[in-house]
């Protein structure tokens, strides 16, 4: 009886840890979310807030205008291009720089230290700083080219040309998020056992043959981590996108957060922003959800 009456004053306490989380989760995550995907299906528009009045239901009418416009199908596009991009550099340069300060190379404390500066740098000031680099007449990126290259480079305007614009974009996240992807791997890199790494070297085991069979099995569960966090971060880019380009030029740059932000607050259509939105948030769910099925396979197999 006394065991019973612990195991049910634990339960009554974890449920009482749980549930103001639980309360806090319910009215600032899944009523606005509810409601987003109910306004979804509405005409509702900024005078409806003004007066005050419910919007009218008009059923698929604000998903149907959105794809119908090509905004849609472009910011999905342009979404995924990013995500995809921005990952696989980030995954790879992260790893690369994982390894080389997990080594016994001279400063790599020093560079430890100082390598998470970008990271804790605001998203604005991060965008501001490459639309500076990037500037077509004066900019730092510019002059690089031109010593590279050896001539005049008389138009450089990366941010303002359809082709290189969201590759521009990529290059600002990835010098903010690589700090990241590089401190969490590092940390998973320093628990990998020594002792078997130098049982496979003993054996005669190259390099590449103890990262891929050992080192990169070892660091299985921080890798899932590390990329679900930067699928999630990366979906979601507003800051970035829109204070170097503002989704331009000509629709280049447009993400579904800068689409969902034009329909919302420019266009002053709740309901349209709430359909994109709602769009947006559920091709995020299916990657990740996507991406973990993928991982889980990959462990069973």
């Amino acid at each position: 009886m006394r065991s019973l009456s612990k195991k049910k004053g634990d339960m009554y306490y974890a449920m009482m840890l749980t549930v103001p989380a639980l309360i806090l989760a319910l009215l600032f995550i899944f009523i606005p979310i509810i409601d987003s995907v109910i306004k979804s299906f509405q005409d509702y528009k900024v005078r409806n807030i003004i007066a005050n009045v419910p919007g009218e239901w008009n059923n698929f009418e604000n998903y149907t205008k959105i794809f119908i416009s090509g905004s849609l199908p472009n910011a999905i596009i342009n979404t995924f291009s990013f995500v995809i991009m921005v990952i696989l550099c980030q995954f790879v340069l992260g790893m690369a720089l994982a390894l080389v300060l997990n080594s016994n190379v001279r400063f790599a404390r020093f560079f430890r230290s100082i390598m998470m500066t970008p990271w804790v740098v605001p998203t604005v000031i991060s965008a501001l700083i490459w639309m500076w680099l990037f500037q077509p007449q004066y900019g730092l990126v510019k002059y690089f080219v031109q010593l590279f290259t050896g001539g005049e480079v008389t138009d450089f305007a990366m941010l303002n040309n359809p082709d290189t614009a969201l590759m521009g974009v990529s290059i600002a996240a990835l010098w903010k998020q690589i700090p990241l992807m590089t401190l969490l791997l590092l940390a998973g890199l320093q628990n990998v056992p020594s002792d078997i790494l130098e049982a496979a070297t003993i054996d005669g085991a190259g390099s590449l043959r103890r990262f891929f069979s050992i080192t990169l099995p070892y660091l299985s569960p921080v890798v899932k981590v590390s990329i679900s966090m930067s699928i999630i971060e990366n979906f979601k880019q507003f800051p970035l996108f829109w204070t170097m380009t503002g989704g331009g030029p000509d629709g280049a740059t447009t993400n579904l957060a800068i689409l969902s932000y034009r329909e919302a607050f420019v266009s002053m259509n709740m309901g349209s922003g709430a359909a994109v939105t709602t769009i947006w948030m559920a091709l995020m769910i299916i990657t990740i959800g996507v991406y973990n099925r993928l991982f889980r396979t990959q462990d069973m197999s």
